[in-house]
Parts: structure tokens; C-alpha cells; sequence
């Protein structure tokens, strides 16, 4: 048996408790994701080394005067925002990465990752929209969280979750289930493991955002929201079937994200109904 295998095992995470924990993401740590989402245009005004990430976005602010204060997850709903316009909602696939962090002052230090699992980070289209957070957290029930997470903090590239994979479906109101997001092993992302959480760290000390970027602050967010002592990072999404890119979500239709083990039976999954208020 694998060290995977022997390794895994799963945690509960508590909604309410997630209410003292900050949320964020990171933009463009999958190949190909942001063209087929129709916003690699947003960041012609950010620069990136590499295969690096384009930035991270805050979804959720404890305590903050404003829509980020919402709390904006649900194991088992997505709620359409009142809309007098049609609304282009689309599943983002994505793992969650549930660490610890260390302060120094006011200033994150470190990252300590302890769990992760599946994760909808669900965005509507909103083109023009002057930062990604605009499109991220609309109130209650616009993010997707699931209930159970790998118990795990060893993210090394032969380590427990180098056996992981993301996949995402869509059942419709009619029953029938279609692929979503594109079956993809975790070490596919462009930047995972102790290298992302190094460069998260770097950016939460001095990404600043500006008037020209859809990015935000998100370092000074955090010492706003109290030093949280945990925070949930959506760390990308997948690419998009052919289905999954032009296709947005209706009332009634189901949004099913897993993260599994292709050597076990064991998994971290997610399922949500959408459903209008």
C-alpha cells in the first residue's frame, strides 16, 4: 500500500467556525483557465514570472463594513443573486487549502497548511468588473465548501496527495450529469506545494493592488479582519470541459466538485443545488 493511502484521512470543518477564518484565491495557477473564463484580458496590467500565478483576490472578510463581510459559504446550496440581467454564473473547480498562519506583527510569516479538499469558487461573468472580488462574494451561499476535507499537511510532490486528483460535474434540472471541469491531478497545478504557499506569503506582504489592476490588497484585509489565525485558500481552478466553458448555471441544476484518491476510495466532495432566493 502506498503512503497515500495509509496516510489519508478526513476532518470535518465546521461552517461556524469558518466564520472567523478569512478566505482568499489565487488567479491563474492553472494553464489555460483564465483565456477559457474570458479574463486573461483583465490582467494585461499585471506581471508574472514564469508559470507563476497572476495574484490573489480576497472572497471573505470577517468583520468588514461591506459585501466581503458576508459569509459567503454553503456545503449544499449556491443562491443566484437578484438580478434584473441574466446572470453568468459558472462552477469553479478548485481545492480549498485550510492553514495556519503566522503573524509577525502585521506582516504573515508562514503558512502552515493542515487540510484540504473540494471547493467551488464560484464567479459570475461580469466583464468590466474593476476587481475579482466584484465577481467572488454576492451574500450567503455564493461559495461552495465541502463538509469533509483530507486531513493532511504534507503537500511534497511524493507525499499524500501526489495520488490526488480534481474533477467537476454539472447535473442539470433534468437529471441528466455532464463533465464540468477537466479530471486533473493536484500537481497540475502551476504552482502547488511549499512553492505556492512561499509565494502567497510573498504576496501577502507586498501585493498592493492598484487602479489598474484587478487586484486588491489582501495582506492589509487580513490585519483588518483581526490577524485571523486561519484562512481558506481557493489555490485555483481547473481548465473547463468543452460543456464546462460555455455553459452557466440554472436554477435546480446540480454543481458536484471532488477532489479523490486514484489509489483508494477516499474523497472530499462537494454538492450544491442552485437555487434562485
Amino acid at each position: 500500500m502506498s503512503k497515500g493511502v495509509q496516510e489519508l484521512k478526513t476532518i470535518d470543518l465546521d461552517l461556524e467556525e469558518l466564520r472567523s477564518w478569512f478566505g482568499f484565491g489565487v488567479a491563474g495557477n492553472f494553464a489555460g483557465h483564465l483565456e477559457q473564463a474570458g479574463e486573461a484580458a483583465d490582467f494585461v496590467n499585471v506581471s508574472s514570472e514564469g508559470a507563476a500565478p497572476k495574484g490573489i483576490f480576497p472572497w471573505y472578510a470577517p468583520g468588514y463594513d461591506g459585501f466581503l463581510g458576508d459569509f459567503p459559504l454553503s456545503n449544499d446550496s449556491i443562491l443566484l443573486p437578484e438580478s434584473d440581467e441574466p446572470l453568468n454564473l459558472q462552477i469553479e473547480p478548485e481545492v480549498g487549502l485550510a492553514c495556519h498562519v503566522a503573524w509577525q506583527g502585521d506582516t504573515v510569516v508562514s503558512l502552515q497548511p493542515f487540510a484540504l479538499g473540494a471547493f467551488n469558487d464560484c464567479s459570475i461573468r461580469r466583464p468590466g468588473a474593476l476587481k475579482i472580488s466584484h465577481k467572488k462574494n454576492w451574500g450567503p451561499a455564493s461559495k461552495g465548501v465541502a463538509a469533509q476535507f483530507f486531513d493532511v499537511g504534507d503537500l511534497t510532490p511524493d507525499g499524500p496527495t501526489s495520488t490526488l486528483r480534481l474533477v467537476c460535474d454539472l447535473r442539470t434540472a433534468d437529471g441528466n450529469e455532464h463533465g464540468y471541469g477537466v479530471d486533473s491531478p493536484l500537481l497540475g497545478y502551476s504552482y502547488y506545494g511549499e512553492v505556492l504557499l512561499d509565494w502567497v506569503t510573498e504576496r501577502l506582504a507586498n501585493q498592493k493592488g492598484s487602479a489598474e489592476t484587478p487586484l486588491e490588497d489582501v495582506g492589509a484585509l487580513m490585519v483588518a479582519s483581526g490577524h485571523p489565525a486561519n484562512v481558506l485558500i481557493g489555490i485555483g481552478a481547473t481548465r473547463y470541459t468543452e460543456l464546462g466553458e460555455s455553459t452557466f448555471l440554472q436554477p435546480g441544476d446540480e454543481a458536484i466538485v471532488r477532489v479523490y484518491d486514484t489509489e483508494s476510495d477516499v474523497y472530499s466532495e462537494l454538492r450544491q443545488v442552485v437555487s434562485s432566493r
